[in-house]
């Protein structure tokens, strides 16, 4: 596991929050919004409880899929409960919320949940795939077809979230599973790197630093502030190096032979 973030070229604050655990086959990021430094509030808020709860409750443990996705979203609803409380309590907070990206290795599998923009890929080979599907009103106009590609082009809200972290008593996140195979690499970016660079350049950086993670990390912000850096960028990668099964008692004492 590797990851970086980076406050890019016009932002003065972060708001981006990143964390890994490679014992525990975890890694989270959050984009958070707000003013003063709000956003930065609610994305570290989500993140560190996420961990410090996930850890707890995968610590040495052998689970089927559907109490891992149980766990998971538990988690995710204590720490939106966090982020909204915490807005009531102090009026400097009101308003502010977070994306969510996170993804849970166990069993051969890759458990992942997300809330707003901040997205997951899988790069298998050769083939880069986006396994999240954004919860903006942009994702929602392209697939109502109301958008042309001209307009495409130029939206004027592309930063506008349909779904985030804290804003509400109780959020919505997608949970999904996939089955890994060794040499799989996942990537959890925030909007910070896939509005500045295309597609094809995230998988071909990604492919050209495949044995590096931590030069790959590295490399996607850079690609990003060479584009233009315009908001803060975060990314977290994750390679699976060999098999991860369930038995045999297990995973915290294999986990960290597992991600590099």
């Amino acid at each position: 596991m590797a990851s970086a973030t980076d406050t890019g070229l016009v932002r003065e604050h972060n708001e981006d929050s990143v964390a890994i655990d490679a014992a525990h086959g975890v890694a989270l990021l959050a984009d958070g919004m707000g003013g003063y430094n709000a956003g930065e509030v609610a994305s570290g808020m989500a993140v560190a409880q996420l961990m410090q709860g996930l850890k707890i409750r995968l610590d040495g443990a052998s689970l089927p899929e559907q109490d891992l996705e149980s766990i998971v979203r538990e988690e995710v609803a204590k720490s939106n409960a966090a982020v909204y409380h915490a807005a009531l309590a102090h009026t400097q907070y009101a308003g502010m919320g977070t994306t969510l990206v996170l993804a849970v290795f166990r069993d051969n599998l890759i458990m992942s949940a997300h809330i707003g923009d901040s997205r997951l890929y899988r790069l298998r080979g050769e083939q880069f795939e986006q396994l999240t599907r954004d919860h903006s009103l942009l994702q929602e106009e392209i697939e109502q077809g109301v958008l042309s590609e001209d307009e495409l082009a130029h939206y004027q809200h592309k930063n506008l979230v349909t779904r985030a972290l804290g804003v509400d008593p109780e959020v919505e996140v997608d949970v999904s599973a996939y089955p890994t195979q060794v040499g799989d690499i996942y990537l959890l970016c925030s909007d910070g790197l896939t509005d500045m660079a295309s597609v094809d350049d995230i998988r071909d950086t990604i492919y050209l630093k495949r044995t590096n993670l931590k030069q790959a990390a590295l490399a996607l912000v850079k690609l990003a502030k060479d584009y233009g850096g315009r908001d803060n960028i975060a990314v977290a990668l994750v390679k699976v190096c060999k098999p991860f099964p369930a038995h045999g008692g297990f995973f915290q004492s294999i986990g960290k032979r597992l991600f590099s």
